[in-house]
């Protein structure tokens, strides 16, 4: 039997810094949520066999869960933290998963992520003995500042990337990870609490992580330039 795969939105938070009533995953975009444009994004590569939506329960019925035939789940499960709302639907599957089955974990309100480098990091890290996650080299120059203000020295940013999601591991023991370190701020930082490395794999500028209004219309032109692509090819 060949391993699974499945992937988990953590859409649980409140998007405070966001500053709208309605958390951010909820915001619309192009006329749909946010959460609508990630669940998308997944849907794009078959091997994603199914989505878990791990959810407050006020929003259990914010979408059309019927309207992907089955291919896409709510869970009400979120906790206080993301890394508590990944957990939380980690044990949820506990019936449903084996150990070495795949979970995709991405962030509800990256509604940009591509099919090009989704299926990049599907295809890097299926036989990978650790797994991995989309990340970016970091192009701007880096300052550390100091407690005055000012720049205390420039850091060298030849070996620094910027994660983005989807990050992706073996059930078991991204599970064991993310109970000996619940306060991760992402499944990669979890990993590499217990030793491992996890593998970089080349994600896209485009895939951003929309966190205040301002970054809407950023999302909303890395929507169009996906969608020429897709008619261009």
């Amino acid at each position: 039997m060949t391993d699974r795969c499945v992937a988990i939105l953590p859409a649980g938070g409140t998007g405070s810094r966001f500053g709208t009533e309605r958390p951010k995953q909820f915001t619309l975009l192009c006329g749909q949520p946010l959460l609508f444009h990630a669940i998308q994004a997944l849907l794009q590569d078959v091997r994603v066999q199914a989505i878990y939506v791990a959810l407050s329960p006020e929003y259990q019925d914010f979408l059309d869960w019927e309207a992907w035939q089955g291919r896409v789940h709510p869970v009400s499960c979120a906790g206080k933290t993301r890394s508590a709302t990944v957990g939380n639907a980690l044990n949820h599957l506990a019936s449903e998963l084996a150990p070495s089955d795949w979970v995709l974990v991405h962030d509800a309100a990256r509604p940009c992520l591509s099919r090009l480098a989704l299926t990049r990091l599907l295809d890097a890290v299926w036989e990978d003995a650790v797994g991995g996650l989309l990340a970016v080299p970091v192009a701007d120059t880096l300052k550390l500042a100091a407690s005055t203000g000012r720049v205390a020295h420039t850091v060298d940013r030849r070996q620094l990337w910027a994660a983005q999601t989807p990050q992706m591991f073996r059930y078991g023991v991204l599970r064991q990870a993310l109970q000996g370190l619940p306060e991760a701020t992402d499944e990669a930082s979890a990993m590499e609490a217990l030793g491992y490395h996890p593998l970089l794999v080349l994600g896209d500028p485009l895939n951003i992580k929309v966190t205040f209004p301002e970054d809407r219309l950023l999302a909303q032109l890395g929507l169009g330039v996906h969608q020429a692509r897709q008619e261009t090819t």
